[in-house]
């Protein structure tokens, strides 16, 4: 079994389009205003000797990424889907966003999650881990102390429920900082964070059938750095995929998360599709794999494949998701040297993604969700 599918994943299927996104930048001119002076003057003119004028290579590039932008993530059925991203049929499809943390499915994909409902697909959340330490040892305090005060108000005679609040409030003020935390403290922790990716769903109409927590086994080390990927880590999602049998699979790409879950979470994902085809699974012969990134980094505009806009509401929304996740605002321990919150990374990001296209001289939207389709 591959357990390191990350590595094969290819960003350069484009050399025309990199070369002119990178001359539109250089030059500081979009797409269609490129001159044949241009070309020359930064070694491109072969380009324009293949097509025949540099008017043809424009429009050829223009074209390509004009191309990627869709409202209909899912496929748009009765369509001609000769030039979008995504095929029309089947329709509605199954759709599978796998987050390896209970928030990157809104951080990264937010807007597109409530597309895909919208529009009619099938969509469910797989949740890799726990995203247990990444909650603060305050955020403990709160919901215990809430717990004791709601035993105090509706069950004065079960003093079980006080007794196993203070023993995990006595582990967290005695834990060492070197130490790995305490199990019941990690479940409390795990307890949180699934409660808050469960307000999120309900808040973009995902029913509860349709939330998976995975809970791989790796991430379970109760510190920052991880267990080896195992196949234990496989099988959950290998079990999910042959129920579901998806139609779309999204997976995290962000391999600049500093700590190295993404990248353990998507070869996990890839290891079962993987597995899944080997064993003559049938759906996987009808399944696109979509990857995303999140609030480390972006796709290039020259290697996106789909695009996703979103109007100054549909961003609102997507903010209003990321939100739920209360634990991760303010207090959450991972945010690095970059001080804005998550919500309001994604937002940047999403809106310099537009901004990129704007400049090119395509359609311009308030925020844009890209993607790069996985090819196995």
């Amino acid at each position: 079994m591959n357990l390191n599918l990350t590595s094969t994943i290819r960003t350069d299927r484009y050399p025309l389009r990199r070369d002119i996104v990178n001359l539109c930048h250089a030059a500081g001119k979009p797409l269609l205003k490129l001159s044949t002076r241009d070309y020359a003057e930064h070694g491109l003119m072969h380009w324009v000797e293949h097509f025949g004028s540099a008017a043809l290579v424009n429009i050829e590039v223009f074209n390509e990424l004009q191309h990627t932008i869709t409202g209909w993530p899912g496929g748009k059925p009765n369509a001609d889907d000769t030039l979008r991203p995504e095929r029309a049929f089947p329709f509605p499809k199954r759709v599978i966003v796998f987050s390896p943390h209970p928030d990157d499915d809104v951080i990264s994909m937010g807007g597109t999650i409530r597309r895909l409902i919208q529009q009619g697909n099938e969509v469910h959340i797989a949740y890799e881990t726990s995203g247990n330490i990444a909650v603060d040892n305050e955020e403990v305090h709160r919901y215990l102390n809430f717990v004791k005060g709601f035993k105090q108000i509706f069950a004065q005679n079960d003093d079980l429920i006080v007794e196993r609040c203070n023993t995990v409030l006595s582990e967290v003020r005695e834990r060492n900082d070197d130490e790995a935390e305490a199990g019941e403290v990690l479940a409390v922790k795990a307890l949180i964070r699934r409660g808050e990716a469960q307000l999120a769903c309900a808040y973009n109409g995902i029913p509860a059938d349709r939330i998976h927590f995975l809970q791989l086994p790796f991430y379970e080390s109760g510190r920052i750095e991880k267990l080896p990927m195992t196949e234990h880590d496989v099988y959950p999602i290998c079990c999910l995929l042959a129920d579901i049998k998806p139609h779309q699979i999204y997976v995290a790409a962000d391999l600049a998360d500093p700590h190295g879950t993404h990248r353990k979470c998507t070869d996990a994902v890839l290891a079962a599709v993987d597995e899944e085809k080997k064993a003559g699974a049938k759906w996987v012969d009808d399944c696109r794999v979509w990857m995303y990134r999140g609030a480390w980094a972006e796709w290039d505009v020259a290697d996106i494949e789909m695009c996703v806009p979103m109007s100054p509401e549909e961003l609102r929304e997507k903010r209003n998701a990321i939100l739920k996740h209360q634990s991760q605002m303010e207090s959450a321990p991972f945010l690095g040297n970059d001080e804005r919150l998550f919500w309001q990374r994604a937002e940047d990001r999403n809106r310099e993604t537009a901004q990129a296209y704007d400049r090119l001289g395509l359609a311009c939207y308030e925020a844009m969700e890209a993607f790069v389709e996985y090819r196995f």
